[in-house]
């Protein structure tokens, strides 16, 4: 069974302004590293996608995926595997909490299973590498003055 892993940052902006930033996939291969594309698929009823295609090249692992994302009220996020050539599971969530004077405690959580064999102690610190990678990602693109 996966493990999941997690970590937090806090980022000077509105949980809102943090928010955007994550819903606005066109812009990942602006700020996250691994992505190289990406497509919204599917939208719901408010605007906010559904299913997105994501091309992936992180060193080791370049990978063509289909996500799934869940939108639970204003501050979280999650998504689950619809379709990769490389994973066999990839489950994560952003979580936003409110922080003080204008801040948010962001926390993102992540489960990442390779259908190759792969030492799980290996797998936790590409989770954690990923994760880490991600929020300083999403750190610098919120607090930036180019949004």
């Amino acid at each position: 069974m996966a493990e999941h892993t997690s970590s937090s940052i806090t980022i000077e902006a509105a949980p809102a302004d943090v928010m955007a930033v994550i819903a606005d996939f066109a812009r990942y291969p602006d700020w996250t590293g691994e992505v190289k594309q990406a497509e919204v698929l599917k939208e719901d009823e408010h605007g906010r996608a559904q299913q997105v295609r994501l091309v992936m090249d992180a060193g080791a692992i370049k990978d063509d995926q289909v996500l799934g994302y869940t939108w639970t009220g204003e501050h979280e996020v999650s998504w689950t595997l619809v379709k990769s050539q490389m994973l066999r599971q990839l489950d994560g969530s952003y979580i936003l909490k409110p922080a003080g004077a204008g801040a948010t405690e962001v926390t993102y959580q992540l489960t990442v299973d390779v259908k190759i064999p792969m030492l799980g102690m290996i797998k936790r610190k590409a989770e954690k590498v990923i994760i880490d990678r991600a929020l300083a990602g999403l750190k610098k693109r919120v607090e930036s003055s180019d949004k």
